[in-house]
């Protein structure tokens, strides 16, 4: 048994493909540069090149985008078990920063680590090429949500998406989960007012739906909050291993 093998990115790849002891002797490789970052220092600058990816093995990291102004729109948040940078690797430059939220570890990726990797196992590959793809998806019901979602329906697909996430690789439940996020990151991730954030949630908690409250979002009524938000979780595509 490798110290990989109950790794956040482990438990998520595994909801795509069984891996074997080859693949997981990889990914044990890919984390061996083991890093430390501390909360409020962007570890990734846009526009930065000839950087590595990263592995977020604990903590939470917001990725986000600068305007001319000065002003910054969150683009998400990536929780353990994500990549940082992966497809800013490959297109050799970020076209967003990362920046932790809370004291982080991280495995840096080489680019050459990553396509040796590719090359010595394609399942592997096909594995991160699908979280890639559900990066994408989560992007795609952002859009939907900050185009056409009211308020209430918006916050709650986004604690009920990240649940999902949590969930994936052991730090959330159905009762609720631990979550560092402000109400300035939800804001600036939501395209909300911190004033309509703060409303939004006192009449989700008022209505008896979920608290977030002293870094923890607790569900009182899960499916009411899945109702409400009409969250369907098939694009995150968590059901099981397609790959045996």
């Amino acid at each position: 048994m490798t110290s990989v093998e109950h790794s956040p990115l482990t438990r998520k790849l595994s909801a795509f493909v069984a891996l074997s002891e080859v693949e997981l002797a990889v990914l044990e490789r890919l984390h061996q540069r083991r890093r430390s970052f501390v909360a409020g220092r962007d570890m990734v600058h846009q526009g930065q090149s000839a950087q590595a990816a990263y592995i977020l093995s604990a903590g939470w990291v917001c990725s986000y985008k600068l305007q001319a102004d000065g002003t910054r729109q969150i683009v998400d948040f990536q929780v353990p078990g994500d990549f940082l940078g992966l497809r800013s690797v490959l297109l050799r430059t970020s076209d967003h920063s990362f920046e932790p939220i809370v004291d982080i570890e991280a495995a840096e990726v080489l680019t050459s680590d990553l396509l040796e990797a590719f090359a010595r196992t394609p399942r592997l590959a096909t594995a991160i090429l699908w979280a890639a793809s559900r990066d994408e998806a989560m992007v795609v019901e952002h859009l939907v949500g900050i185009g056409r979602r009211d308020a209430d329906a918006r916050m709650a697909h986004f604690l009920l998406e990240l649940g999902s996430r949590l969930a994936l690789v052991g730090m959330g439940t159905e009762d609720g989960y631990d979550c560092p996020l402000t109400q300035y990151h939800l804001a600036d991730a939501l395209g909300l007012s911190a004033i309509h954030v703060n409303r939004v949630l006192r009449q989700l908690r008022e209505n008896g739906l979920v608290t977030f409250r002293d870094g923890r979002v607790t569900f009182h009524d899960y499916e009411g909050l899945v109702e409400l938000a009409e969250f369907d979780p098939a694009y995150l595509d968590q059901s099981g291993p397609l790959l045996k």
